[in-house]
């Protein structure tokens, strides 16, 4: 019998719903593995170091999404700061379905995660603080009220994140991009 294949997108959106539900420490390599469709021995072989080499992968993989598709929009000269901005938001709503789904830099952080990946972690974070630094410049604010402003974003959509699921409304999270978007063309 051939071993069976997945494509590296599906079983690393695999990994990630699964991080996602249960956290790091939570999730089981049988429950890894069970996603793929794969044998253990298969994930062993694809991934050597084991479930953190997978968390790892699906950190470097969600940051490159995130790189694409909100980093880039924020920082695209090209356009408008409103239309960046907007388009940068409508990214943040699709990554993490609009409120449905916990945010991987959180769950990564809790219990012995925050160990294993503090220098993911840090660096992702400093990554939105700098897009969203940037679009406050583009919005002509100084470089400190940009950069506070990009600190304050960052803890609204973390924030909005957690609330929402708290009270299983992802309204919350919606909103508070909205605000965003409001706060940032008032200025």
């Amino acid at each position: 019998m051939r071993p069976q294949k997945i494509e590296e997108q599906d079983m690393l959106d695999g990994f990630a719903k699964l991080f996602r539900e249960k956290g790091y420490e939570g999730t089981s390599l049988a429950e890894l593995a069970e996603v793929t469709g794969l044998k253990k021995a298969s994930l062993y072989h694809r991934f050597p170091k084991g479930k953190e080499e997978m968390a790892q992968a699906v950190l470097l993989h969600v940051n490159n999404w995130v790189e694409e598709n909100v980093f880039n929009t924020l920082t695209n000269q090209l356009l408008s700061p409103k239309e960046r901005l907007k388009n940068g938001l409508q990214s943040i709503k699709e990554l993490y379905a609009e409120g449905n789904n916990p945010c991987l830099l959180q769950t990564f952080s809790m219990q012995s995660g925050v160990n294993l990946f503090n220098q993911l972690i840090n660096d992702s974070m400093s990554h939105w603080v700098d897009a969203f630094t940037n679009i406050g410049l583009a919005f002509d604010l100084t470089l400190y009220v940009a950069k506070e402003k990009a600190i304050q974003v960052l803890i609204d959509i973390q924030g909005s994140l957690i609330v929402s699921r708290g009270f299983n409304n992802p309204n919350i999270f919606i909103n508070t991009l909205n605000n965003i978007e409001v706060i940032y063309a008032k200025d």
